[in-house]
Formats: C-alpha cells, structure tokens, sequence
C-alpha cells in the first residue's frame, strides 16, 4: 500500500463519527485549529445543547503562536459565529487532554451543572482518543465527539501540511495504545489493517510524533 492509503486508513479509523444528540453542554477541547471552535459553534447552534465550554491554556503548537489561552481564542470565534457570551464557559488551565476532562468537569460541577450527555468537540483525528479519555476519567457521562466536517484531503490547512497531520495521526494512534496500558484511557481494538498501515507510516518515517514509551 502507498503512504496516502496508509494515511487515509489511520485517520478512518480516528474518526467516531457519532451522530449528534440533544446534551446538557458542549464541550470544546483547545488546540492551534480554530476550525474546532467553529464546529462548536454550529453544534451550539443547531440547538444541541444549552451551554459550551471552551477548555485550554497554551500547548506545544499554540505556544509560539498565541499570548491568550485556546479557550479564550476560542470562545471568541464562535462568539464571532453568533454564540452569546453569556451560554459560554471558559477553563483556561488545562494542558492536555485529560486536563481538558478533569478541569472542565468541575468547573461544571462548580456550577451546579452535572451532565448526563456531553458532546466534546476535537479535531477530526483525535476523536476516538478523546472518547477514550472521557470514558476513562468521567465514565458516568455519556459523550459523544463531533469534530469539523472535513476529509482527510481538505483537512490541512496554512501552517498545518498534509506530512504534519499524517505525524499527528501516527503520534495520536500511538497514544491510543499506549495510553490505555498506562490506564489514562479506556482500552480500544485496532483492527489489524489499521495496525499495518500505522506500522508502514512509521517505516515511511512519520516519527515526529512518537513518544518514548
């Protein structure tokens, strides 16, 4: 198989695609692509839930890029989309995705909110990694994870190239193994066809994102 088939097997597999349904809030996980923010917004609009939080500091990308948290970036996109003010939730603090869950979830708590359905909006390749890490650290919430309506060709975008994603997605599949050994995520199966591809891309040399396990 070629690296494009490779790549495009690896992000079908990241991606959940859950069909939306009504939940007490959206929550919305930071990261340098605004384009998660819009979907926020267009979940919040389409009157899925009543409430959205934004959750992020800084991370590796947005670091060199922004002087203001992901969240707060965010929140003012989709207030540029029309989402009020007033429906948004702002946790600035979180670092990772399970920062994301854990603090986004007392800030709730904080408020008086105890969800039974959440829909967290993330980036399309990241989808089932997030799920895993819901189900793991908030497991009697039910979640379900959008992300921007996007293929694996209209994905990349400015800074963000095609290589870069195809680095991400092995990195994130990575983590999806790992991660669950470690216990910080929920176990998941990868279909063996899944496995060759993510194994071909590392012997192509898309090793950018590998952590040492």
């Amino acid at each position: 198989m070629s690296v494009d088939a490779f790549a495009r097997t690896v992000w079908d597999y990241h991606q959940l695609n859950h069909p939306l349904q009504p939940a007490e809030c959206i929550i919305v996980l930071g990261s340098h692509d605004t384009r998660v923010a819009e979907r926020g917004a267009e979940v919040f609009l389409g009157g899925w839930a009543p409430l959205i939080v934004f959750s992020g500091n800084l991370g590796a990308l947005t670091s060199g890029m922004w002087q203001r948290p992901e969240a707060e970036i965010f929140a003012d996109v989709a207030v540029g989309k029309g989402v009020p003010r007033e429906r948004i939730l702002i946790e600035s603090r979180s670092t990772n995705t399970g920062e994301n869950v854990d603090l986004s979830r007392a800030l709730l708590e904080q408020k008086g909110i105890h969800p039974r359905r959440v829909i967290a909006v993330q980036k399309p390749y990241m989808e089932r990694r997030t799920w895993a890490t819901f189900r793991k650290r908030w497991p009697e919430v039910e979640v379900l994870v959008t992300s921007p309506q996007l293929d694996f060709d209209a994905y990349p975008q400015g800074a963000i190239t095609r290589d870069d994603v195809i680095h991400i997605m092995v990195g994130d599949l990575q983590r999806i193994l790992i991660y669950a050994e470690k216990g910080w995520q929920v176990p998941q199966d990868v279909p063996a066809h899944v496995l060759r591809a993510y194994e071909g891309l590392i012997e192509a040399g898309y090793t950018g994102r590998l952590i040492t396990p």
